[in-house]
């Protein structure tokens, strides 16, 4: 449920309340002015504040103050008293403490014990509205006090019959208004903190992380409660937290790898570098004093600068490769034909040196990649450069074979060297790592050649990996994005 939603259904909800409350405002309003709850029995029993007299009420009470004034004693025959009840209108006649009438509805009741006492302070003829209970039936009542002729104490009670729910609400009605403003203040409150809770305690959780954040600590986790916007924007919080954590982790691999690869370069520069500088002083100290020493000394001297150029030379290859400087014209190539003349190119130069070179093409069609045929062929060459530097065998063997699937061409380079352990076959393709530990110079190399393939290969949109068996040989495979004679792909085209 979305943050905005929840708002419209909280303010549709305290509007929804209010409504009730206001509604039940009313109905208490409504039965404390009319008395019209007759469903209503047994409450409490509370004094009724003065309210307008029905006509039959005020009738009935006008004539009998009447009668109290002019002729008290007639109030003591109930043939004359009877004649002024009306519907719902009872009356009471009380001399002293004795009550001498009552209407039918209300005699069996002990009225001694329920009506008030005679009012000494007001006088004669003083009268009070009020509110009275009688067994289980509430009535409004008018009374009158007056002197007899013999001037004991009497008292007239108009009675009328009302709700008993009346008295209840004129009595706490005030209270009630207050209780439903606390109401609607605690319930609007509650409301208003299930839907505050839900929104700040997260707000506050990514405060915290953001501060976290702040002081360089990324080792922690965020996670999202909640479907809605605030759950999102955690969501969001938690992916920045996790790149920028990669971010840092990466920046410290780069620095560790710079100084890795400033360790390699110093590395292997200082070995060819120490030995020119070896045979440089042995020629100026006399040590080469024969025509056949000088020329072994200096042509040492040639190989290793040679050797320093050529690795200088694949270092930047690499730098430009890895930061994107070296541009690549990728065009639709007819692989199988390229690498049948790569091959017979191969032979001929492997022939020389009695390693013998064979390639096989699977696939019975003719084949086609996009592809930059200068980077693709510098791959080869890196590939089965690398394999005769590790043949330890007396018959050497670089097998090359091509093979298709559905959307990928893979071109393998076998052959049956000394193999690779495979704790070292993981980092073949990092640069300036050897297999050979010892970096032995009769292997030669700068250990850039299989990282400098990876770089190309990917940057064909492809892969490379490696199989080896310790003493049996090595495979490497890289695999190229295929093509139909029409130039289609069966992947988005690559980028340069």
């Amino acid at each position: 449920m979305s943050i905005q939603l929840r708002f419209i259904l909280t303010y549709i909800s305290i509007v929804f309340v209010f409504i009730i409350l206001l509604f039940l405002s009313g109905f208490l309003i409504f039965f404390s002015i009319t008395g019209d709850a007759d469903f209503v029995r047994k409450l409490y029993s509370h004094s009724y504040e003065y309210k307008l007299l029905t006509p039959e009420e005020e009738n009935a009470f006008l004539d009998l103050k009447l009668l109290s004034e002019e002729k008290p004693e007639q109030l003591l025959r109930p043939e004359t008293v009877k004649k002024y009840e009306f519907e719902n209108i009872d009356i009471v006649i009380q001399k002293n403490t004795e009550v001498v009438y009552a209407s039918e509805s209300i005699k069996g009741e002990n009225l001694r014990k329920y009506l008030p006492k005679h009012q000494k302070s007001k006088g004669n003829h003083s009268y009070q509205q009020d509110m009275l209970r009688i067994g289980k039936q509430y009535f409004t009542y008018i009374n009158l006090d007056f002197p007899f002729l013999n001037q004991e104490k009497g008292s007239i009670y108009v009675l009328r019959k009302i709700s008993p729910y009346v008295g209840i609400i004129n009595r706490i009605f005030p209270f009630l208004i207050f209780l439903l403003l606390i109401l609607v203040i605690v319930i609007i409150g509650f409301l208003n903190y299930l839907v505050s809770r839900s929104i700040i305690k997260p707000i506050r959780e990514l405060k915290e992380a953001a501060e976290k954040i702040k002081q360089g600590d990324l080792h922690f986790e965020i996670s999202a409660n909640s479907k809605d916007e605030i759950g999102e924007l955690t969501q969001a919080f938690e992916e920045m937290r996790q790149k920028l954590k990669s971010s840092v982790e990466l920046q410290i691999q780069y620095e560790d790898n710079r100084k890795q690869l400033l360790s390699s370069i110093s590395h292997d520069l200082r070995t060819p570098i120490t030995s020119i500088v070896g045979y440089v002083e042995g020629i100026q100290d006399g040590v080469a004093n024969t025509p056949d020493k000088l020329s072994k000394y200096l042509l040492t001297i040639s190989t290793k600068a040679k050797d320093m150029n050529a690795l200088i030379d694949e270092l930047f290859l690499f730098s430009k490769l890895d930061l994107h400087e070296i541009p690549f014209v990728f065009k639709k190539l007819n692989i199988s034909a390229f690498m049948e003349s790569y091959v017979q190119e191969l032979q001929f130069e492997m022939s020389e040196h009695d390693i013998d070179v064979l390639f096989s093409n699977d696939s019975l069609t003719t084949l086609y990649a996009k592809a930059d045929a200068e980077q693709l062929r510098r791959v080869l060459i890196n590939l089965t450069t690398n394999s005769i530097k590790f043949m330890d065998k007396e018959r050497r063997r670089i097998d090359i074979v091509l093979s298709a699937t559905e959307s990928e061409l893979i071109i393998e380079v076998k052959d049956n060297g000394a193999g690779i352990s495979s704790e070292a076959l993981a980092h073949i393709f990092d640069r300036f790592y050897r297999a050979e530990q010892s970096r032995n110079s009769n292997t030669g190399g700068s250990g850039l050649g299989l990282a400098i393939a990876k770089q190309i290969v990917e940057r064909h949109g492809g892969d490379i990996w490696a199989l080896s068996k310790l003493g049996e040989g090595t495979s490497i495979f890289f695999s190229l994005q295929k093509m139909n004679e029409n130039g289609d792909t069966h992947e988005e085209d690559i980028v340069n």
